[in-house]
């Protein structure tokens, strides 16, 4: 099996302004993250960034960039400019590594890769992992998702799935379902070429609107995204001020 990781990078970021750029322990997290998917079987990793800056960053640290429009409505736009910048061919897998995921395991990347080369008839790969607290089952925050027989997604959102009709009978949940047990979504996404290319051309799914989760519209057009379960949770990713400093604190320790 051969794949490339793609690493698109954004410099504009409400929350955390620079947020590629931002200094972890010496290094940019977008080469942080470069340099962990470097440590997973790809044959290349590739950030796709927005900004020259971005560019000039991994270039001074021995991780390949390219320069990518400004103006991509989403993540998978860029990506969609990188297969075709790259010359990717229309059966090449391509991982999607979030650009601020600096604890990625390298081996998660590795399974997403497999699972979609192990299953032909899907369009794209992912992960997911148990939800053992209420918590997080009933946060909006954490996407969860349901599988079919053949470990495909059914369906991805925000709110309790599965529903356990019998147990939540008196209101709200009041403890987690068992057969199944919930899965909580992992944002990280298996490609074949081609249909990041098409993806983006795709008319948007009203669900997708609702739900606000892009991976919505591959299901809505009859696209098969099958699901690699984890046995543990991934790193924290960086969203916030805080949770950068938490990144830089498991540095520091480690």
């Amino acid at each position: 099996m051969r794949f490339d990781v793609l690493i698109p990078a954004r410099l504009a970021s409400t929350r955390l302004p620079d947020k590629p750029l931002a200094d972890i322990a010496g290094l940019p997290m977008v080469v942080r993250v470069a340099q962990r998917a470097m440590q997973s079987q790809a044959a290349r990793v590739v950030v796709a960034a927005d900004d020259a800056r971005i560019v000039d960053a991994c270039a001074a640290h021995g991780v390949q960039a390219l320069l990518t429009r400004t103006d991509h409505p989403s993540g998978s736009d860029r990506l969609a400019e990188a297969c075709h910048l790259l010359g990717l061919p229309d059966d090449e897998i391509v991982v999607n590594v979030q650009g601020d995921e600096p604890l990625i395991d390298p081996a998660l990347i590795n399974a997403v890769a497999q699972t979609l080369a192990d299953q032909p008839d899907a369009a794209m790969s992912t992960a997911a992992h148990a939800i053992d607290t209420l918590e997080d089952f009933v946060n909006p925050n954490v996407v969860k998702t349901v599988l079919d027989a053949q470990g495909n997604a059914m369906y991805f959102s925000r709110a309790p799935i599965p529903w356990w009709r019998d147990g939540f009978a008196k209101g709200g949940p009041t403890a987690l379902p068992t057969a199944p047990g919930p899965l909580r979504h992992v944002g990280i996404y298996g490609y074949r070429a081609g249909f990041v290319r098409r993806f983006p051309g795709l008319p948007p799914a009203p669900v997708e609107a609702t739900e606000a989760l892009e991976q919505l519209r591959a299901l809505w057009h009859g696209h098969r995204i099958a699901v690699h379960v984890s046995t543990h949770a991934p790193g924290p990713g960086i969203d916030t001020p805080e949770d950068l400093e938490r990144v830089r604190a498991w540095f520091a320790a480690h």
